[in-house]
């Protein structure tokens, strides 16, 4: 069974950075793309920023030039750098994982179980 495990998260002030890691529990056979997810209360999952397996990445309109994703592929462990954070940014932050276990198994969308970003002073 894949699980992936966050860490990272926490309480910071405006202004003030942390680091969101996500590793998978056990090996890939094959990793189209990692990515993180959020969801702020009373409002819907949305997209951060994805890195897929050829290294390009993606972000949302509201964290370019903040927020900085990046992976290490021979641990399937991906990376949020979040620097500048605003209370908006407040939400609980979803690692995703779309990839195979096996040669025999098809591609799936696998979640983290989630960690607290808050962002107040």
């Amino acid at each position: 069974q894949v699980q992936l495990v966050e860490s990272g998260g926490g309480l910071v002030q405006p202004g003030g950075s942390l680091r969101l890691s996500c590793a998978a529990s056990v090996y890939m056979i094959g990793v189209n793309a990692m990515g993180w997810y959020r969801q702020a209360p009373g409002k819907q999952r949305e997209l951060v920023a994805v890195i897929i397996s050829g290294g390009s990445t993606s972000y949302a309109d509201s964290v370019k030039g903040r927020f900085t994703i990046f992976r290490d592929n021979g641990k399937n462990t991906v990376y949020l750098q979040m620097n500048s954070l605003k209370p908006e940014d407040t939400a609980i932050y979803y690692c995703n994982l779309r990839g195979r276990r096996g040669f025999t198994e098809p591609t799936t969308d696998y979640w983290g179980q989630g960690t607290q970003v808050t962002v107040s002073s």
